[in-house]
């Protein structure tokens, strides 16, 4: 506790800041990895799973504000990652706490030096939010270095940076090999990992299934040569227009296997099939956003984590879940192939679980399409 409070004092001292692209700078103290940089400026709504968000790689390229006031005081550990690593660019939170939890092999700020990621502590994370919401997602630049640069030179930066937007960041956090996630199973699912998060794995071997993940870019007749019972389109960050092979290997493996999306995996099924996607005003980030089942009328609480989301279906998408804030499309299915997705997250990590029996969907779905 007192090296804690050593390091946060000496932290302190040091001028760090987050700039926006419109203008706007939220001031802070830095902590983690000492090194500025530029990303997207996002919020997260979520009360609690910090070294899940942090470790989601759906995040990469972006800034995450965390509204929840108290960060960091269950620790962190390596059980607890939700990918191989930490693919956001930054974490912006308002207070700072020493770990406090017997599961905890580190506190947040020796776990955010050690991967090399950014923090900013101490910052209005109220009043980011509500900026963030009122003028959209922002283009930043994060100041936390010894490094001399001014405000107004941050915020140039922050509106020189290329932004996300047509960026294929797929390519960036997917495995540079293929792997075996477990060896047992009734049936054999090859994922396609878009930025997977590890417990959307875990659910599916739940379900008796066999998981294989692939890279983005695995060519649809090297997954049908393996003869799998289903593929899983994963979750990923960015832009899912930019991810232009993803959507051409989609396209060639549909009604040849059956086929569930999640998150970018669901995008990229739509575009596959024509619809369109653009991007949301600050997009959806959180465990708490409720999703309509317009096919039961059921409503579920779900976490959710994107930036983009479909809209213009074509005849042959039918519209099966949509979220009760903003009327934005959170659900679809193939009439007539053994296709379906979600834009939320079933899987959770952090988040409820209202959702988890879609895994069991798509177990029916290739019970189906096999018999």
């Amino acid at each position: 506790m007192n090296d804690f409070k050593e390091m946060w004092k000496q932290q302190r001292e040091r001028k760090a800041f987050l700039a926006l692209a419109d203008g706007a700078v939220f001031h802070g103290c830095a902590f983690g990895w000492l090194h500025d940089g530029t990303g997207e400026a996002v919020f997260n709504t979520g009360m609690t799973g910090y070294q899940e968000i942090i470790s989601d790689p759906s995040y990469a390229g972006q800034f995450v504000t965390l509204t929840t006031a108290e960060v960091g005081n269950y620790g962190c550990n390596q059980e607890d990652m939700e990918s191989r690593g930490c693919f956001l660019n930054g974490l912006v939170i308002q207070e700072l706490n020493p770990a406090s939890n017997w599961r905890s092999s580190e506190d947040l700020d020796a776990f955010m030096t050690r991967r090399r990621k950014p923090g900013l502590a101490g910052v209005d994370t109220r009043a980011l939010t509500l900026h963030l919401r009122n003028h959209g997602s922002q283009k930043a630049y994060l100041h936390v270095s010894e490094e001399n640069v001014s405000e107004e030179e941050a915020v140039r930066r922050a509106q020189e940076w290329e932004g996300l937007d047509g960026r294929d960041y797929a390519s960036v956090v997917t495995t540079p090999v293929p792997y075996d996630w477990n060896d047992a199973g009734k049936y054999h699912v090859i994922v396609y990992d878009f930025g997977v998060k590890y417990n959307i794995l875990r659910m599916l071997a739940a379900n008796d299934v066999r998981v294989t993940v692939v890279p983005a870019a695995t060519p649809a007749d090297a997954v049908i040569a393996a003869n799998p019972d289903g593929v899983f389109l994963s979750n990923g960050p960015a832009d899912p227009s930019a991810v232009t092979y993803a959507i051409d290997n989609i396209r060639a493996l549909l009604g040849r296997v059956p086929m569930m999306g999640i998150c970018l995996g669901h995008q990229l099924l739509g575009l596959a099939c024509g619809a369109k996607c653009g991007r949301l005003k600050f997009g959806h980030h959180g465990c708490n956003h409720p999703v309509k089942n317009i096919l039961t009328g059921e409503v579920s609480i779900s976490s959710q984590n994107h930036n983009y989301a479909l809209k213009d279906l074509p005849a042959e998408l039918e519209l099966t879940h949509i979220n009760l804030n903003d009327n934005t499309i959170e659900g679809i299915r193939h009439k007539t192939l053994p296709a379906f997705s979600v834009q939320y997250h079933p899987e959770a990590a952090p988040g409820p679980h209202d959702a988890a029996a879609l895994f069991a969907a798509f177990r029916q779905t290739m019970e189906e399409f096999r018999a």
